[in-house]
């Protein structure tokens, strides 16, 4: 036993060695990831077996944020709702909107959440359920909020794993390009304008917005506009070039976009003048009342809430907020800054006065020509005012509003053709008389028009223009009489001085 026992150690030791070597070499090798990797491995193999479907989500928003619809949720949406339609003995639960087209009594349905619909392509099934996702932990507090009361919406296709090429290879772009198809047929163009708090699209559940919304039917077209022709045409001709101009921009590395300053007297014509450009280009039109607006956040938000082929409108933005150029020095300096620091200015920097909208000139030059002005593209912004010289030179410079038109009062030109659309004249021996008086009294066309407007079955071309002539020699004694008093009113203060 005692000659044994030397042996028995050095078994005993080379035991121990080879037992280190091997465990120091399995924990080289992660034995506890190679196990769980292996064991992953094991249970997707498994549940394939058990269920071979796979899944694709598409949802209504890029990225973790609620900053822009995508693209590929809208062209999906319109496609099942054509689905939907074929296949209403299937679906249980429909959501019906309003049909975007001139039938007034049709509906549009669509699946309501939780509802499934099959489709099928060169042989396979695809099916698409509607759902809408809970808001999540990492979620801010306000984010959370609207995600509750709107839903974070989805659809998701299952379809076999055997169809995996074929669905997203063929059947997904198919999909897609059906879906813009469907949207260009069934658009129907809005007038959009902002409102605190959010609000609900009517025909697009779950969805919380900062725009309210109604079907944008104004009759005015460059037709029926009153406006000198030649500068009629020449407006046309700037709307067609930036139309068609997608490669020009992005040739010489421009954001798609084009700022009009519409100004002039009240009632020469600038709200029907987007209207008319609306009509011309078939966009929508995104009506921003500023002082709704909190914050310049607030107001890059809205802008990138707008979409493509849109006009977007501030009107009377010298009434708007503190935007005029009487500014002090420092401030114009501040401004200045910000605008070239890209315009994020913090809303602190401006002087609270009555705790109301704390939107600042920077915050409105970077959403003019800001980066944040680039998302998207084919944009037309327009801002009207009656008092241009109020204005920030800032504001209004060349490359912010490329293009500057001034709305006028109505002369001879405009009056021949308001005189065609409301008399059907081309030729009258008071047309005369009215362009006499057109040279000496500032009248707009609204009220030209007004005039010339029969007012009762027994009205004719005569009797208008009659009134007209009335009116206008009426304006131009008014104005005789206040230019009168004024000069009186200065030969008294002369008096007065020279004693």
């Amino acid at each position: 036993m005692e000659s044994s026992s030397p042996w028995s150690c050095l078994m005993v030791s080379l035991t121990c060695v080879v037992s280190t070597m091997l465990w120091h070499g399995l924990h080289h090798l992660q034995l506890p990831h190679f196990l769980c990797r292996q064991s992953r491995r094991l249970s997707r193999r498994l549940a394939a077996f058990l269920d071979p479907y796979l899944t694709v989500t598409v949802a209504e928003h890029d990225g973790g944020g609620r900053i822009r619809r995508s693209e590929a949720y809208k062209e999906v949406q319109a496609y099942l709702q054509r689905a939907t339609m074929d296949a209403t003995g299937g679906v249980r639960h429909l959501t019906a909107s309003p049909a975007r087209d001139s039938d007034p009594d049709r509906l549009v349905l669509s699946m309501d959440k939780g509802e499934e619909v099959a489709d099928v392509f060169r042989g396979a099934t695809i099916s698409w359920l509607a759902s809408a996702s809970p808001p999540t932990d990492d979620d801010s507090l306000a984010r959370r909020a609207a995600s509750r009361a709107a839903g974070r919406r989805l659809y998701r296709l299952s379809f076999l794993e055997r169809h995996r090429d074929l669905v997203l290879g063929e059947y997904l772009p198919y999909v897609r390009r059906e879906g813009r198809a469907a949207m260009v047929k069934d658009r129907q163009r809005k007038l959009f304008t902002n409102i605190s708090g959010g609000s609900y699209d009517s025909d697009e559940i779950w969805s919380a917005s900062s725009w309210s919304h109604v079907v944008f039917e104004h009759p005015k077209t460059f037709e029926t506009l009153a406006m000198d022709p030649g500068k009629k045409k020449e407006i046309m001709a700037d709307l067609d070039a930036f139309r068609s101009g997608k490669e020009y921009y992005a040739r010489v590395g421009k954001a798609w976009k084009r700022g009009y300053l519409l100004y002039g007297p009240p009632g020469t014509g600038k709200s029907t003048m987007i209207a008319a450009m609306a009509n011309y280009l078939d966009y929508d039109v995104y009506d921003i009342e500023l002082t709704s607006v909190s914050s310049n956040t607030d107001l890059c938000k809205l802008f990138i809430e707008t979409t493509s082929k849109s006009i977007v409108v501030i009107e009377d933005i010298d009434c708007s907020l503190d935007l005029t150029g009487k500014r002090t020095t420092s401030n114009k300096k501040k401004d200045t800054a910000a605008a070239g620091d890209g315009g994020h200015r913090k809303d602190g920097d401006r002087k609270e006065d009555d705790g109301s909208s704390k939107v600042t000139l920077s915050g409105v030059l970077n959403f003019i020509d800001g980066l944040w002005s680039a998302c998207g593209g084919e944009r037309i912004i327009v801002f009207t005012t009656n008092h241009v010289e109020k204005l920030d030179p800032a504001l209004i410079r060349r490359g912010r509003m490329d293009k500057h038109v001034e709305m006028s009062y109505c002369g001879f030109e405009a009056f021949r053709f308001l005189a065609k659309v409301y008399l059907d004249v081309d030729a009258h021996h008071l047309f005369d008389d009215v362009a006499a008086l057109l040279k000496e009294v500032d009248m707009t066309p609204a009220d030209v028009a007004e005039n010339l407007t029969p007012k009762g079955p027994g009205e004719d071309a005569d009797s208008c223009l009659a009134a007209l002539v009335e009116a206008l020699e009426e304006a131009k004694e008014k104005a005789l009489a206040k230019k009168k008093a004024k000069e009186e009113a200065a030969n008294e203060d002369g008096d007065v001085d020279d004693d």
